[in-house]
């Protein structure tokens, strides 16, 4: 390898992060706190909405208080209690040891990409990559404006699906799934400090407190050629309703938007974390379960692990960056990566196959429910440990 390819060329930024979702946000944050020249691209504009559960697990709460978010300070709901409905109606209840908050994306992501810029990154937003590049040991970030920005690092954190998924060929992308994503925010009667998980006939409906009164409804439903449907009201008339848990929540709410947030096409099959050197961080290295409710957790935690290991390995630091340097930082993000979160997803998916299915899922709940140590034991499966600062 010759010097001109190991040499660390002159770029426009030290890292450059491609989507301002929540590992996004928090790479922003620690990299710019250690000094390092960043630049967030985000292809939206904040505040916006997001399709997400919006519970967070406090296994988070320790380290984003640790960076100067609180979210007491924006009124969070504090969540406690989990209680499960069986596509028939029947409820069982359960505490979550480590418990959680509500807070919606709309407010969580805006506050965080404030501490980011506070920090020192810079934010690009209503702009969207649409291409790139590694040559010459660096990289050329193309966006639709035909701007073109160099940067030493990239990371891709845009989400469960973009169209640099489709550029760089990942193998997910061009595979229907069938699983599409819809979320409201409403006002109702529920428990302020309880999440509710409720199952139908090929998915299952969140419900939790957020910020100002206000709840999260959400559900992932798989979508199949012998339950059509012209329509998200439709669908939720002839499927979801027929628990009638689901039904009453949605008939006693007032909905505050005309439309549900939607994405389509979720797909929960392992990714590969580095894609021609970009290093991905959060659902676009892997995507748990929904039901699971600890999406942003895991994204935070990839995130804070990444950018220690970038301090640690000092390739920012040096005025060369080998290619053995790089992928030596690559390796050890792919076993922090499997050593923290391959065991969650596993379960995650496991899960992913009996919910929503009505035959199993009423058995499987009340059964795991009938035996208290397994049931704590499946939770703390799909939960992390606290993340120390």
């Amino acid at each position: 390898m010759t010097a001109t390819t190991n040499h660390r060329l002159k770029t426009d930024f030290d890292v450059i992060i491609v989507g301002a979702g929540m590992a996004g946000i928090t790479a922003a944050i620690l990299l710019a706190g250690q000094k390092k020249k960043i630049l967030l691209i985000e292809k939206k504009s904040f505040p916006f909405h997001r399709v997400c559960g919006e519970y967070v697990s406090n296994e988070v709460l320790a380290f984003l208080l640790s960076i100067g978010f609180d979210p007491v300070a924006y009124r969070a709901s504090k969540i406690r209690k989990l209680r499960i409905s069986t596509p028939s109606g029947k409820n069982i209840f359960s505490t979550l040891d480590l418990g959680g908050f509500g807070l919606s994306r709309y407010t969580f992501d805006h506050a965080l990409v404030q501490l980011a810029i506070k920090n020192g990154s810079e934010v690009l937003t209503s702009t969207r990559v649409t291409d790139v590049t590694f040559k010459q040991n660096s990289f050329v970030v193309t966006t639709n404006s035909g701007m073109q920005i160099t940067a030493a690092l990239v990371i891709g954190s845009y989400g469960k699906r973009d169209v640099l998924d489709k550029k760089l060929n990942r193998r997910f992308i061009n595979s229907h799934t069938g699983y599409l994503g819809v979320k409201y925010h409403v006002n109702t009667d529920y428990p302020v400090d309880e999440i509710g998980l409720d199952n139908f006939e090929g998915g299952y409906c969140g419900i939790v407190r957020i910020e100002k009164e206000m709840y999260n409804i959400c559900y992932l439903y798989k979508r199949s050629q012998h339950r059509p449907f012209d329509s998200i009201a439709s669908l939720e008339d002839s499927i979801l309703f027929k628990n009638p848990v689901i039904r009453n929540i949605f008939r006693n709410s007032t909905f505050l938007s005309t439309h549900p947030e939607v994405i389509n096409e979720i797909s929960f099959v392992p990714k590969k974390l580095i894609e021609n050197h970009i290093i991905m961080c959060g659902d676009s290295a892997g995507l748990i379960a929904p039901l699971c409710g600890n999406g942003m957790s895991m994204a935070i935690h990839s995130a804070k692990l990444l950018c220690e290991l970038i301090a640690s390995s000092e390739i920012l630091g040096s005025s060369e960056i080998t290619m053995e340097k790089r992928k030596l930082l690559e390796e050890n993000y792919r076993k922090l990566w499997n050593t923290n979160f391959s065991n969650r997803l596993f379960w995650g998916r496991a899960l992913q196959c009996i919910f929503g299915n009505t035959a199993l899922t009423g058995l499987a709940i009340q059964l795991i429910h009938s035996i208290p140590p397994a049931e704590r034991w499946l939770i703390s499966q799909t939960h992390g440990k606290i993340i120390q600062p």
